[in-house]
């Protein structure tokens, strides 16, 4: 009898606990960093439907839900997938077919590149990036004589690794009818000796690109899938691409639609008076995919071209201000009309007298609107009264800058000045969140790279001993939320991405090692053992 009555007990707790739920994915055992708002860990979480539908322990996941697709984790590190958060997406992938000057240590190997390239491909036009006069033993712009003897018939356009200078060989300078006499606003003829050197700062290289071949529909749809399967190789799961025109921005949402792009875009629409009508016109674009909500303008150019524009002479130079890209009046109605719509407004201003004017200009526009979330991209150099004012402005953010500028910033800057560069701290301080990105191509892709820079504020060689100007060093805590849920809210998208929680996509990344406790020397060595978008593997 007393058996009996065990086994009808057993029968009733058995029948009174809730069937499993069927669900697509099941991951367990696993190191994961939810990145919610507790920055809580967990072990399994369950996915349905492509998003994520319960966080928990192993055991508490293995009970409530069943799938035909467990991934054991045995332990490695799951986090949110990573969001670049300030990039050229269709850049880069356009880079892939075009000559790569990154880490040249002279004018010399520029050209023996250029030379190789065109030995392979044959092309009737050259393109090439990454150049970097501040690498090379003779830091001074280069001259286009070398490539004019070598390459007198076929036009030639090398970019700077900041985009914001081009070197052109006398057959892409007849393209747009270049001379000594040519001027532009917002830009600069580089003339020695009385002759044209070949380079074209910041709006002068529109005197040449804009009578470039245009690419085709099918260049940009190869560029734009190159560019994906390098970003997920790296663990990026959404990508803020800061400068997008309207025909790409359709090439990639019908890419999106097909199921063959499914990297997520924020795409940033690039100023014009064109598109700014266009848009303002359309209205925010949002999908699960794609979101087209926000305006990219330049204040000003790039501190290693001497084209940020600055509120006191440059160190380096005197009497040079650097460039102001955008002349104010049109700046301030752009503003004012981007004010009055939904849309967000994205200024890229590296300089202390662009951050000033950004600044001034978006909180008159703003009038104490909060939640905006309109952003300065790069915010580089800052005077100490201006930090204040980002209270209401999202400093967009890459941390490998600083490391990659730290060798002649105090040249150009100062060594007073210099310590208002860089300063993630403090903009963190400012608004409580900063969004974080690469801007690659003009910096290498791997996210792991900017959490390093972030934290340990050293280059891969940790040079300088101790870090550079460690006081504006982020934690490593809020490295990860500026990769993953502050760059989500810069998107306006936190409730839907950026975090490993119930009803948010199932966008998340396994690493072969933990990034919030290696030694901080290993995390550029971090890799990505698998990417998940949707919860599917990619």
């Amino acid at each position: 009898m007393k058996h009996i009555l065990s086994f009808l007990i057993l029968i009733v707790v058995f029948s009174c606990q809730a069937p499993q739920e069927a669900v697509d994915t099941i991951v367990i055992n696993a190191n994961i960093y939810t990145v919610n708002s507790g920055f809580d860990k967990a072990e399994a979480f369950a996915i349905k439907d492509g998003k994520f539908v319960d966080v928990g322990t192993s055991k508490a996941i293995q009970e409530k839900y069943k799938s035909d697709n467990i991934i054991d984790a045995k332990g490695q590190t799951v986090v949110p997938g990573l969001i670049d958060a300030h990039c050229h997406f269709l850049g880069m992938g356009f880079n892939q077919q075009s000559v790569n000057l990154v880490g040249t240590k002279s004018f010399d190997e520029v050209v023996e590149r250029v030379v190789e390239f065109q030995k392979e491909k044959n092309l009737d036009y050259i393109t090439g990036r990454g150049w970097d006069q501040n690498d090379w033993n003779v830091k001074e712009f280069p001259n286009k004589a070398k490539l004019d003897s070598l390459f007198p018939n076929t036009p030639i356009a090398l970019t700077r690794i900041d985009g914001h200078a081009i070197l052109c060989n006398q057959a892409a300078l007849d393209l747009g009818k270049v001379t000594v006499d040519s001027k532009i606003e917002g830009g600069d003829v580089v003339i020695e000796n009385g002759k044209l050197s070949g380079v074209l700062i910041d709006n002068a290289e529109n005197l040449v690109m804009n009578y470039w071949p245009k690419s085709s529909r099918q260049d940009v749809v190869n560029a734009l899938l190159e560019a994906q399967k390098i970003c997920f190789d790296f663990g990026l799961t959404t990508v803020d691409d800061a400068g997008l025109g309207p025909d790409a921005i359709n090439i990639i949402d019908s890419l999106q639609q097909a199921g063959d792009l499914k990297m997520r875009i924020y795409a940033m629409v690039s100023a014009s008076k064109e598109n700014l009508e266009y848009y303002l016109n359309k209205g925010i674009t949002k999908t699960d995919r794609l979101n087209v909500r926000s305006f990219k303008y330049y204040a000003d150019g790039a501190l290693g071209s001497r084209g940020a524009m600055l509120r006191a002479p440059y160190s380096d130079k005197p009497g040079h201000f650097g460039l102001l890209v955008t002349d104010l009046e049109t700046f301030n109605d752009a503003a004012q009309r981007i004010a009055n719509s939904e849309f967000q407004m994205n200024t890229h201003a590296i300089g202390d007298s662009a951050n000033h004017a950004v600044l001034q200009t978006y909180n008159k526009v703003l009038n104490g609107k909060s939640n905006r979330r309109w952003r300065v991209e790069h915010a580089q150099v800052i005077s100490p009264e201006d930090f204040k004012y980002y209270n209401n402005i999202i400093p967009s953010i890459q941390p490998t800058h600083a490391t990659s500028d730290m060798y002649w910033a105090e040249d150009r800057l100062g060594a007073e000045r210099v310590k208002g560069a860089y300063a993630y701290k403090q903009l963190l301080n400012a608004y409580g969140k900063v969004a974080l990105g690469t801007d690659f191509p003009v910096e290498q892709v791997s996210p792991f790279l900017t959490f390093y820079a972030a934290v340990a504020r050293q280059d891969l060689e940790q040079y300088p001993e101790g870090g550079y100007q460690m006081e504006n060093a982020l934690t490593r805590e809020e490295t990860l939320k500026g990769m993953t849920i502050w760059a989500a809210y810069s998107n306006f998208e936190e409730n839907e991405k950026g975090s490993i929680e119930a009803g948010k996509f199932a966008d998340f990344i396994i690493l072969d090692t933990d990034i919030m406790t290696v030694d901080m020397h290993q995390i550029p060595n971090i890799k990505v053992v698998k990417t998940f978008v949707d919860g599917k593997e990619q």
